[in-house]
Protein backbone atom coordinates (compact mmCIF):
# COMPACT_ATOMS: atom_id res chain seq x y z
CA UNK A 1 0.00 0.00 0.00
CA UNK A 2 1.17 3.26 -1.20
CA UNK A 3 2.01 5.70 1.93
CA UNK A 4 -0.48 9.05 1.28
CA UNK A 5 1.16 12.06 2.90
CA UNK A 6 -1.33 14.24 1.21
CA UNK A 7 -5.76 13.74 1.36
CA UNK A 8 -8.02 16.58 -0.41
CA UNK A 9 -11.39 17.16 0.00
CA UNK A 10 -14.13 18.69 -2.11
CA UNK A 11 -16.22 21.55 -0.56
CA UNK A 12 -18.90 19.23 0.41
CA UNK A 13 -16.78 16.72 1.70
CA UNK A 14 -15.56 19.12 3.99
CA UNK A 15 -18.89 20.27 5.15
CA UNK A 16 -20.20 16.79 5.77
CA UNK A 17 -16.98 16.21 7.85
CA UNK A 18 -17.65 19.22 9.98
CA UNK A 19 -21.86 18.22 9.99
CA UNK A 20 -20.60 14.96 11.44
CA UNK A 21 -17.77 15.86 13.79
CA UNK A 22 -20.16 18.83 15.17
CA UNK A 23 -22.78 15.92 15.43
CA UNK A 24 -24.94 18.17 13.87
CA UNK A 25 -28.61 16.11 12.59
CA UNK A 26 -31.14 18.90 10.40
CA UNK A 27 -30.53 21.66 8.24
CA UNK A 28 -28.74 23.05 5.48
CA UNK A 29 -25.25 23.99 5.85
CA UNK A 30 -22.89 25.99 3.82
CA UNK A 31 -18.78 25.88 3.43
CA UNK A 32 -17.89 29.38 5.11
CA UNK A 33 -14.28 30.19 4.78
CA UNK A 34 -12.59 33.53 6.95
CA UNK A 35 -9.86 35.19 5.36
CA UNK A 36 -7.34 37.64 6.46
CA UNK A 37 -5.98 40.21 3.95
CA UNK A 38 -2.79 42.21 4.62
CA UNK A 39 -0.41 44.43 2.72
CA UNK A 40 3.44 44.92 2.14
CA UNK A 41 6.06 45.40 -0.02
CA UNK A 42 7.64 41.77 -1.50
CA UNK A 43 9.76 41.02 -4.31
CA UNK A 44 13.03 38.86 -5.10
CA UNK A 45 15.66 41.76 -4.24
CA UNK A 46 15.68 45.51 -2.79
CA UNK A 47 15.66 46.88 -6.35
CA UNK A 48 12.56 44.62 -7.32
CA UNK A 49 9.80 45.20 -4.65
CA UNK A 50 6.28 45.57 -5.40
CA UNK A 51 3.51 46.37 -3.44
CA UNK A 52 1.63 43.09 -2.28
CA UNK A 53 -1.58 41.59 -1.14
CA UNK A 54 -1.49 39.02 1.00
CA UNK A 55 -4.39 36.74 1.62
CA UNK A 56 -4.56 34.08 4.37
CA UNK A 57 -7.14 31.55 5.63
CA UNK A 58 -7.94 32.79 8.91
CA UNK A 59 -10.53 29.95 9.82
CA UNK A 60 -12.68 27.43 7.89
CA UNK A 61 -16.24 26.14 9.06
CA UNK A 62 -19.94 25.76 8.31
CA UNK A 63 -23.06 27.88 8.82
CA UNK A 64 -26.41 27.51 8.22
CA UNK A 65 -27.81 28.09 4.84
CA UNK A 66 -31.31 28.26 3.67
CA UNK A 67 -30.88 27.29 -0.28
CA UNK A 68 -29.01 24.09 -1.46
CA UNK A 69 -26.27 24.97 -4.00
CA UNK A 70 -22.68 23.62 -4.23
CA UNK A 71 -21.08 24.52 -1.18
CA UNK A 72 -24.52 23.19 0.62
CA UNK A 73 -25.11 19.89 2.48
CA UNK A 74 -27.88 18.80 4.18
CA UNK A 75 -27.43 17.18 7.65
CA UNK A 76 -30.41 15.15 7.50
CA UNK A 77 -29.11 13.20 4.25
CA UNK A 78 -25.29 12.74 5.37
CA UNK A 79 -25.81 12.77 8.79
CA UNK A 80 -29.05 11.01 9.69
CA UNK A 81 -30.09 10.98 13.82
CA UNK A 82 -29.42 7.12 14.95
CA UNK A 83 -32.64 5.25 15.62
CA UNK A 84 -33.78 4.66 18.95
Amino acid sequence: MADETTHLFSHKETVELLIKKQGIHQGLWRLAIEFGFGAGNLGPAPDQISPAAIVTVARIGIKQSEAEDALTVDAAKVNPEPAR
